[in-house]
């Protein structure tokens, strides 16, 4: 009898554990959705009931023809294209990247290399915005100030990326190489056809985080450019909110737009994503 009634009360504690637990977590989905959810129900607003106060969540009658001003109002399949090529070039150059330096620093035996892995280590302790000033003064005497060359070259390596694939090649087994090597597998057919299937969800981590990441860039490209042709969607929606003042509803249209690429490679991505940072430890 005490054990079933200990059991009742063992239900009842985890009942309302989960409870408070699942009610904090939407709690805070609700807090962190918020801005989003006004974003998208904006753009679909006319400027009346944009400014209205008290405000009006849902939009009576939703204004669809937002979009195609927002388009329209400014170079925005320019910025779509430039932020394309950008982002694609730079996550394509950082995985080949990546991928090999990895590998190097997981398997590899050479001269000084845990002296060069913490050197590399310790420029993460170095804030980016330390390195604009000389970052500005290379590009502009190599020549590459208003290129795609000046937003796509300096991106192509980044050292958080090395740590975080060379945490996924250190679990391979050091046997798989002994037994490609006997077999007459060269070092290069190795990484590509036996070490990269095995750490793909690290790759995807990395492209991922280096796809978002350049496709929000707004500082260097803001720094390293001033052609209108050049510019990305950020940096195009600055420009843009500067141009039509307070005319939210196509702002936030633009806005919209703006995200639309990052959900979709998320959702494409996501279980890839989470295996990557599960697999590492990462919080």
């Amino acid at each position: 009898m005490s054990w079933a009634k200990g059991t009742a009360v063992y239900r009842v504690r985890r009942g309302l554990w989960l409870f408070t637990v699942y009610l904090l977590l939407l709690l805070t989905l609700a807090i962190m959705a918020l801005p989003f959810f006004w974003m998208v129900t904006t753009s679909f607003k006319d400027i009346y009931q944009a400014l209205k106060i008290p405000p009006v969540w849902i939009p009576n009658p939703a204004y669809w023809e937002n979009y195609p001003a927002a388009w329209n109002a400014a170079p925005f399949a320019r910025y779509f294209f430039n932020s394309f090529l950008i982002a694609i070039t730079t996550t394509v150059g950082e995985v080949l990247t990546t991928i090999f330096a990895a590998y190097a620093f997981a398997k590899m035996n050479f001269f000084g290399k845990n002296v060069l892995f913490n050197i590399l280590l310790g420029t993460l302790m170095i804030p980016g915005e330390m390195l604009l000033v000389p970052s500005f003064v290379l590009v502009h005497r190599i020549g590459w100030y208003n290129t795609y060359w000046a937003l796509i070259i300096p991106w192509t390596v980044s050292v958080f990326s090395i740590f975080l694939l060379r945490q996924f090649f250190r679990t391979i087994p050091d046997e798989f190489w002994d037994s490609a090597r006997l077999d007459g597998c060269s070092r290069v057919r190795y990484i590509l056809q036996i070490a990269v299937p095995q750490v793909r969800p690290g790759i995807a981590t990395v492209a991922l985080f280096k796809f978002v990441g350049s496709w929000n860039a707004f500082l260097w490209v803001i720094i390293m450019t001033d052609k209108v042709q050049l510019r990305t969607v950020p940096v195009g929606l600055r420009y843009f909110m500067m141009d039509i003042g307070t005319d939210y509803p196509r702002l936030m249209a633009a806005a919209t737009m703006a995200i639309v690429p990052i959900l979709i490679l998320f959702l494409f991505a996501q279980k890839q994503f989470i295996q990557g940072i599960a697999r590492t430890g990462l919080r």
